[in-house]
C-alpha cells in the first residue's frame, strides 16, 4: 500500500467511499445529498488537504487535514481492519507536531482507534457545533504526550 497526496482524478472514489459509510452507518443521519458529498471532496481536494492510500491502483481510505485538524478519515468498506487508516494516520503523525479532531460519541470504533494510536480525550460537546446535531468527542495527539 502506498499513500500519496490526492489528485482531482480521487474525488469520485473519495465521495464514494464518504457515501458508503454515511449509508453503512445506522445512527448517522443522512443530512447531505450524495452531490454535496462529492463537492465537499472535491473542496478537501482542491485545498490539498487529502492524503490517499492505494492498493495497487485502488483508491482505499483517505485523511484530510489542514495543518493539524484532521477534517476526516475514512476507509474502504472490505478494507477496514487491515492498517489503511494507521498507514495515513502516521503519515499525518510524520509531517506534524500535533492532530486534533472530533469523532461522534456514537462512533466507538472510531474511539477505541484513535485511543489505541495516542490520542486523548480533551472534551465532549452537545453536538450543536456539527451538522448532524450528534454528541461528539474532542480528541488530541502531539509528538511530545
Amino acid at each position: 500500500m502506498k499513500v500519496e497526496a490526492a489528485t482531482q482524478n480521487d474525488v469520485s472514489a473519495i465521495a464514494n467511499i464518504l457515501s458508503h459509510w454515511n449509508a453503512a452507518t445506522p445512527w448517522m443521519p443522512r443530512v447531505h445529498s450524495r452531490a454535496a458529498e462529492k463537492y465537499f471532496a472535491r473542496m478537501m481536494v482542491s485545498r490539498g488537504w487529502v492524503t490517499v492510500a492505494r492498493q495497487g491502483s485502488r483508491l482505499v481510505g483517505f485523511l484530510a487535514r489542514d495543518g493539524g485538524e484532521v477534517h476526516a478519515l475514512y476507509v474502504a468498506v472490505g478494507m477496514r481492519r487491515y492498517g489503511v487508516g494507521k498507514l495515513l494516520l502516521d503519515a499525518a503523525k510524520s509531517d506534524t507536531q500535533a492532530l486534533g479532531l472530533y469523532t461522534f460519541v456514537a462512533n466507538e470504533d472510531a474511539q477505541r482507534f484513535y485511543l489505541r494510536e495516542g490520542f486523548l480525550e480533551r472534551g465532549r460537546t452537545n453536538g450543536a457545533g456539527n451538522d448532524e446535531g450528534l454528541p461528539d468527542i474532542r480528541y488530541e495527539w502531539s509528538f511530545e504526550q
